[in-house]
C-alpha cells in the first residue's frame, strides 16, 4: 500500500482513499458522524469525491450506539485494504471491543494509518504503556485507578502510524486536518466553513479549548486575508488590494501562504471560489452561467473548470445526479 498522508490529491487527482469507521457496541455516535459526515462533505466540495467509507465492526451487521441508533456494518477483513482506520470511542475504556491491538498492527502492517478515539485511544495506552492523547475524562479515570497514565490532554498525539485522540468534538478537527492534508487547505477551509467550525485546531492544541483568541492558521495577516477572500467571493478582490489592507508586501503574503499553505494566494483564492461552485453546481439548480458569476469568473468558467477538474460542470451535475437515481434505485428495490 503506497499511500501516504502527506499526498496530495490536487483539485484534477482521481484518487480516492478508503476510510474504515470501526465500532463497537455503545459507540460514540457523535463521533461517528464527525468523522462519516466530515468526509462525506469533502466529496460533496471536490468534483472528484475522494473518500470512500466503510463501517466495520468485529462480526459485521447491525450496531447500536447509546442513543439506540444503529449502523449497518461489514466484518473485520483479515488483510484490510484501507488506507485509514477510525476507531471510534464507547464511553466505557474497559469494552472487550475495544481489545484491538492485532486489529491494529493489521492496519498498520500494510501502511494505514490508525486514528483512535476516546475510549479507543484509552484503551491502547493503556495496553501499550505508552503516551498520547485520550479524552480528558478517560485520562481522569484510569490514572485514579491505575496512579500513573501518562496522556497528554493534546487534542491528539501522532506517533508514526497511530494517532491517539481526545475524540468527541476534537474529531472534526483530526479528519479536517487529515483532508487538509490529503487535498488543499482550501478544501479543508471549504468543508469547515460549511460545517460552521470556525476554526481547525491544531493537535497540540490542549483541550477543553478555551481563552485563546479564534484563529485559522496562526498567523494574524494569513488570517485577515483569508476572511477577506472569503467575503469576497463574487466579486474577487485582487490580492493587491488584499496586501494593501493588510499593509505588507506581495511576496510576504506569497510567503505566508507557501509556508502555511503550501500554494499561492491566487492559487487558494481560485480554488476556493471552485469549491463553492462545486457546491452550487451539486445542490441548487442554478445554471451553470449563473454558478460561474457567483464565484467570480465573468467570462470562461466551464473552460477553466474543465482544464483543472478535466470534467465539465455540465457533465459532473449529470453524472452524479445519475449516480444518486441509480443508488436510490437500489435501495428502493432492496439490493
Amino acid at each position: 500500500m503506497s499511500a501516504s498522508v502527506s499526498a496530495k490529491a490536487g483539485p484534477a487527482s482521481s484518487q480516492t482513499w478508503t476510510v474504515d469507521i470501526i465500532v463497537t457496541e455503545g459507540f460514540v455516535l457523535t463521533e461517528m458522524a464527525a468523522v462519516a459526515d466530515t468526509l462525506r462533505i469533502a466529496n460533496r466540495v471536490l468534483a472528484q469525491p475522494p473518500f470512500k467509507i466503510v463501517m466495520r465492526s468485529a462480526k459485521g451487521g447491525r450496531m447500536y450506539s447509546r442513543t439506540g441508533l444503529s449502523v449497518e456494518t461489514e466484518a473485520f477483513l483479515e488483510r484490510p485494504v484501507a488506507e485509514f482506520a477510525f476507531v471510534l470511542g464507547n464511553s466505557d475504556p474497559d469494552h472487550p471491543g475495544l481489545s484491538l491491538g492485532r486489529l491494529i498492527k493489521s492496519y498498520t502492517s500494510r501502511d494505514a494509518k490508525v486514528y483512535l478515539l476516546a475510549e479507543a485511544a484509552a484503551r491502547y495506552l493503556k495496553d501499550k504503556g505508552g503516551k498520547g492523547a485520550t479524552h480528558w475524562e478517560n485520562s481522569a479515570l484510569l490514572r485514579e485507578r491505575l496512579g500513573m497514565f501518562d496522556a497528554s490532554h493534546a487534542l491528539a498525539s501522532e506517533d508514526g502510524p497511530v494517532v491517539t485522540c481526545a475524540g468527541m468534538g476534537a474529531t472534526t478537527d483530526v479528519v479536517l486536518a487529515l483532508i487538509g492534508r490529503l487535498t488543499s487547505a482550501a478544501a479543508q477551509m471549504s468543508v469547515a466553513n460549511i460545517l460552521l467550525h470556525e476554526q481547525v485546531r491544531d493537535f497540540s492544541s490542549l483541550q477543553p479549548f478555551a481563552g485563546a483568541k479564534p484563529t485559522i492558521t496562526g498567523d494574524q495577516d494569513l488570517d485577515h486575508s483569508i476572511r477577506l477572500m472569503q467575503a469576497n467571493i463574487e466579486e474577487p478582490m485582487p490580492i493587491g488590494d488584499i496586501v494593501a489592507e493588510l499593509g505588507i508586501s506581495t511576496r510576504s503574503l506569497e510567503r505566508k501562504f507557501k509556508t502555511f499553505l503550501g500554494t499561492t494566494p491566487n492559487g487558494f483564492y481560485r480554488e476556493m471560489r471552485l469549491n463553492k461552485a462545486n457546491n452550487l453546481l451539486l445542490n441548487t439548480t442554478m445554471s451553470v452561467r449563473e454558478i460561474g458569476l457567483a464565484c467570480g469568473f465573468q467570462n470562461g468558467f466551464s473552460s477553466l473548470y474543465k482544464s483543472i477538474f478535466g470534467i465539465t460542470p455540465f457533465a459532473l451535475r449529470k453524472r452524479r445526479r445519475l449516480g444518486e437515481e441509480i443508488a436510490e434505485d437500489f435501495s428502493a428495490s432492496g439490493e
